[in-house]
């Protein structure tokens, strides 16, 4: 599953589904800030009338980017793409009319109930007062918040005011529901929760979805399709069960209790005609990733704007024989060398993930070549391919050393940034 620079395919899609029309398609679709930073790199898919497609990436990846320049909150510096059969340039309030939205970030007014929330939102969309009031009735119903309508949103819970804010995005029955990071940051119950919120609204609605997500197991369970993004470029696009089928074999885990190990026992086994792929799982928290992710802030000018791409790595490349970006390349450089000076792609490394052929019959060999080089391990885990390992497979990272990270909350400061002196030049 080796990522192409000019990756543009629709992915697989079940018999009968290919007959669905395309509600969006996107074309060679860029995304520069500075003249350098490439968020959105000339991307191509399309998506089916009904469908939910998960937008699978790190932090910084484009994800963001993509729906903002979708929804017309954002300029694309080239390329195009049409939602609803409205071209994003040429007919925005068109395109606008057509989509709902709920951002990564809270925007309720707490200090209104929940149903003058909804009941303000369609006043901005110039609903009439008797659709507003059908449609608020109707919207809290499908959301469970009936009975709670009238409390101030401060009063509510995290995943109460998630559903309140996919019921406002839904109060103008928009075709298409953009749906960004919906659940991060909540408890896995009420994340179930939202997840039976989605796939009803989906199904009962016919209501199509673009979701991006930094969890593998929400994509999983709601996408018909995922698109991986990494750097700005699709490296991945394709059903969850194909894309895990492609990974041929068992993933076995390694944890070592010194992370200098690695580099001692990596050439050993990727010697062996039983290893398909070796990957370095990188540590999120150690003080290396911390130090790369501080190189990188300096590295970047102060101008980087919304979604701007600022994504740490552990390795100079990124599976399947891609190499990162030049610029990330020479940002990442001086954190990542060694007492010696010299490139170190195990520095921050906690263990290894390997694809191998018959995983369970191959572990006490995979112990012996540890116990030759002196490596002592952790733990040995055992386990069929699942889309974290499609995952680290595609782009030579854990997603889920991704989640949160400091360089995250620093480029929501520049959007923030961005946005204000775009208030006070206007």
């Amino acid at each position: 599953m080796e990522a192409s620079s000019e990756f543009d395919q629709t992915g697989r899609m079940e018999v009968g589904e290919c007959n669905r029309i395309n509600i969006i398609e996107v074309k060679a679709l860029t995304k520069v800030f500075n003249d350098k930073v490439r968020a959105v790199d000339n991307i191509s898919f399309s998506v089916k009338k009904g469908e939910i497609l998960g937008f699978l990436g790190p932090n910084g990846a484009g994800k963001t980017t993509t729906l903002n320049m979708l929804s017309t909150l954002l300029r694309p510096t080239s390329g195009s793409a049409t939602v609803n059969g409205h071209d994003i340039l040429q007919n925005p309030d068109a395109v606008r009319r057509s989509i709902g939205y709920v951002f990564q970030d809270p925007t309720l007014d707490i200090e209104l109930t929940g149903r003058e929330n909804l009941d303000f939102h369609g006043r901005l969309y110039k609903l009439k007062r008797d659709v507003r009031q059908q449609r608020n009735k109707e919207m809290l119903e499908i959301v469970q918040l009936t009975d709670r309508a009238d409390d101030l949103v401060k009063t509510y819970s995290g995943g109460m005011k998630r559903r309140l804010e996919i019921a406002r995005g839904l109060l103008h029955h928009p075709q298409v529901l953009f749906l960004d990071e919906p659940t991060l940051g909540l408890d896995p119950q009420t994340r179930r929760s939202i997840w039976e919120h989605i796939q009803r609204l989906n199904q009962d609605k016919q209501v199509t979805i673009i979701l991006t997500t930094h969890y593998t197991e929400e994509a999983d369970y709601l996408a018909e399709r995922i698109l991986i993004i990494d750097f700005g470029k699709i490296v991945a696009l394709d059903t969850p069960d194909q894309l895990k089928a492609q990974l041929e074999g068992d993933i076995v885990s390694l944890t070592f209790k010194d992370p200098k190990e690695v580099p001692k026992i990596r050439p050993l086994l990727e010697k062996k005609d039983w290893v398909r792929r070796v990957n370095v799982v990188a540590s999120g928290n150690s003080q290396g990733t911390l130090s790369r992710m501080m190189h990188m802030m300096r590295g970047m000018s102060d101008g980087v704007g919304m979604g701007g791409m600022m994504t740490g790595m552990n390795s100079g490349s990124m599976g399947g024989g891609r190499k990162m970006p030049k610029h990330v390349q020479q940002m990442m450089t001086q954190g990542m060398t060694n007492e010696s000076g010299q490139h170190d792609l195990n520095q921050g490394s906690k263990g290894l993930n390997l694809l191998v052929d018959d995983g369970g019959h191959r572990i006490p060999e995979i112990v012996k070549l540890a116990e030759k080089t002196g490596a002592v391990l952790e733990s040995v885990e055992l386990h069929k391919p699942t889309l974290d390992d499609v995952f680290l497979s595609v782009t030579g990272r854990d997603i889920r050393d991704e989640r949160g990270s400091f360089m995250e909350m620093v480029r929501r400061h520049r959007i923030m940034r961005h946005a204000r002196g775009r208030q006070v030049r206007g």
